[in-house]
């Protein structure tokens, strides 16, 4: 009955890990997502905060579940971003000694993206900068069929979204790009409301992940518990196939 939240964090990623409905879960930071899995048994469910599934080609607005999400977030829809094509994300893999030759990636990759996108479109810097992230499960994917019925992707606000009665939050959980605290509290209390306890959420992130990382991975273990029940939402629904026959949805 093992269930896992997953969200990408600096030290790689946070799993918020249940391994049945009445246990405590544990929070674990882990350097790979071929790691965090092989810590779970083969038949647990996984909800990530990452995309999965890509197109070889994008239209407007990213991949089709980008699109259909966005409306229900209100001022929270920024959160969403646009995913361009596969080759977009693997044209480049390398590490990035410095800031200068960072950016000099983030251009190569955005002319791929505009090569490969209807309207012509380059890659913005905040998914250019989880690019690396999507690669990692991207790969998985492609060579891991048995995985892709119980590897979802998801994602936090829409998730908060449904908890909250199909209310988009008040709040945003950064100002700036520092953390909002009202924001966060906000989140804390609904997720209070829908299955963890308090004591757990008040505790601090594992190192290596940040305190907004832990709490949007305690979003995604509850999706992962819903998933396995058969009670998510699928954007779209039914769900779309890459050209390997990955499933493309976000599901809450």
């Amino acid at each position: 009955m093992t269930v896992a939240g997953v969200d990408g964090c600096k030290a790689g990623w946070i799993a918020v890990i249940r391994s049945d409905a009445e246990a405590e879960p544990d929070a674990r930071v882990f350097s790979s997502f071929a790691t965090l899995l092989a810590a779970v048994p083969e038949d647990a469910t996984v909800a990530v905060d990452m995309p999965i599934g890509l197109p070889d080609f994008s239209g407007r607005g990213g991949r089709g579940p980008e699109a259909l999400v966005r409306p229900l977030l209100g001022e929270r829809q920024s959160s969403v971003f646009s995913i361009p094509s596969r080759a977009a994300v693997h044209a480049e893999t390398g590490d990035f000694t410095d800031v200068e030759a960072w950016y000099a990636a983030h251009r190569r990759a955005s002319d791929v993206a505009f090569r490969t996108s209807e309207p012509p479109r380059g890659v913005s810097i905040q998914a250019f900068g989880i690019f690396a992230k999507i690669r990692e499960i991207d790969v998985l994917m492609i060579a891991r069929s048995e995985l892709r019925e119980r590897v979802i992707e998801s994602h936090p606000e829409v998730a908060f979204w449904r908890l909250n009665g199909g209310r988009a939050m008040s709040l945003p959980k950064k100002i700036k790009g520092k953390v909002n605290l009202a924001g966060m509290e906000e989140r804390r209390a609904l997720l209070a409301l829908n299955g963890h306890r308090r004591d757990f959420l008040d505790q601090p992130p594992p190192r290596g992940a940040a305190a907004d990382d832990f709490l949007d991975a305690c979003a995604m273990m509850l999706v992962a518990e819903r998933h396995r029940r058969g009670e998510t939402v699928s954007y779209p629904s039914p769900p779309g196939r890459d050209a390997y026959g990955i499933p493309v949805a976000i599901r809450v």
